[in-house]
């Protein structure tokens, strides 16, 4: 096989490696380690949420934002959980406008694993920013993705921000 052939992705370790983790929920094991936060990539915490970086983003900037309760449904949140993850929804989207400037997001939750949830037992919702054109020729010929921002770089950078413009902001 020539090197041209090799596509090197050494992030993904850790992420193999987590598959056969001790504790069947990532999420419930970042909200206990609040001293770990930078390193979990958690972003904010909130009385009743906590927002963090996608370590396997869709996209430069996917976040995540769950309950602290360890819940499975919509349905087991009670109204100020689900009014405090509508509005970190929103903060969320105008810390990653001035972060990386995108043109849209996508905002969806996923209720189990045939619907494609990765953790179906810890409700979240995914904000995903999107651009015009981002489906390029690398996910189209290839399936491959490039993400064009290290986790560590737009970690500090959205906090930066968050601490500027007072985000989240009216929890």
């Amino acid at each position: 096989m020539a090197a041209s052939n090799i596509l090197w992705a050494p992030w993904r370790m850790p992420y193999i490696q987590g598959l056969t983790q001790k504790s069947p929920c990532f999420l419930c094991d970042y909200i206990r380690t609040p001293h770990q936060d930078r390193e979990n990539l958690v972003l904010w915490r909130t009385p009743r949420c906590l927002v963090v970086l996608n370590r396997f983003p869709y996209n430069n900037g996917h976040l995540l934002i769950a309950p602290l309760r360890h819940i499975a449904a919509l349905k087991e949140a009670d109204d100020a959980e689900m009014l405090e993850m509508l509005k970190l929804v929103r903060e969320a989207q105008k810390a990653l406008t001035l972060a990386v400037q995108p043109h849209g997001f996508n905002v969806g939750m996923n209720f189990g694993r045939c619907a494609g949830a990765g953790l179906p037992e810890h409700l979240h919702v995914h904000i995903v920013p999107r651009w015009e054109g981002d489906t390029n020729f690398m996910s189209v010929c290839s399936d491959t993705k490039v993400i064009s921002q290290s986790l560590a770089e737009l970690y500090d950078q959205l906090s930066r921000l968050s601490q500027e413009h007072h985000l989240p902001a009216g929890l």
